[in-house]
């Protein structure tokens, strides 16, 4: 955990979840694949694919009453920053559920800073001291104190890509695997998750 206080309005200027989807979408819109070099055009499909698990959990999830009632018993102004890139499968499967968590409170204002851009934000919060792991939340009261960290993904999930990458299991193996928990989860682990991490505070 960082213990000193950060540069909140820094991470204020960040993106609105709704701002971080237009951009995200417009870049799709508006490049030419055929421009693409390899590497540039597997995350310009990942960006794709993306949107597509991003719009289903939208109409498909409901916040539940037990993350809601957490929620509205945060009385003072949080910042919930969220390090990711629009190509990132586990920011896909995350952010979206993160977002309409953050709606239930309007002391919750969530922003979202593209890991890229702010690499030495991000090497604040590395996974096991060594990785640029997204999605990344990190919490701030309103002094710019860290409450909480969540990220890069629900314990569950990491344990599984822990134990399919030391079996050996291929990489686009595995992350099929992760993808097949999601969907079956559904979003109740990260909800647990932050109900623990709130009652914490």
């Amino acid at each position: 955990m960082v213990t000193e206080s950060v540069d909140l309005q820094r991470i204020l200027h960040g993106l609105t979840y709704k701002e971080f989807m237009e951009i995200s979408v417009k870049k799709i819109e508006e490049t030419n694949e055929e421009m693409l070099n390899e590497d540039e055009k597997k995350l310009y499909n990942f960006s794709k694919l993306n949107l597509h698990r991003i719009n289903r959990i939208e109409k498909t999830y409901n916040v539940s009453d037990q993350i809601c009632e957490q929620i509205t018993k945060i009385t003072e102004p949080q910042t919930w920053m969220v390090l990711t890139e629009d190509w990132c499968g586990d920011s896909a499967q995350n952010l979206p559920y993160i977002a309409k968590i953050s709606e239930c409170n309007k002391n919750i204002t969530l922003r979202i800073l593209q890991r890229d851009k702010n690499l030495d934000i991000m090497d604040q919060y590395l996974t096991n001291d060594n990785s640029r792991s997204i999605p990344k939340l990190v919490a701030f009261d309103k002094d710019g104190i860290e409450l909480f960290q969540w990220g890069p993904r629900p314990a569950e999930a990491q344990q599984l890509v822990i134990d399919l990458k030391a079996s050996g299991m291929p990489k686009n193996e595995y992350t099929e695997k992760l993808h097949l928990w999601y969907g079956r989860n559904r979003g109740k682990n990260i909800e647990n998750e932050f109900v623990d991490l709130l009652k914490s505070l």
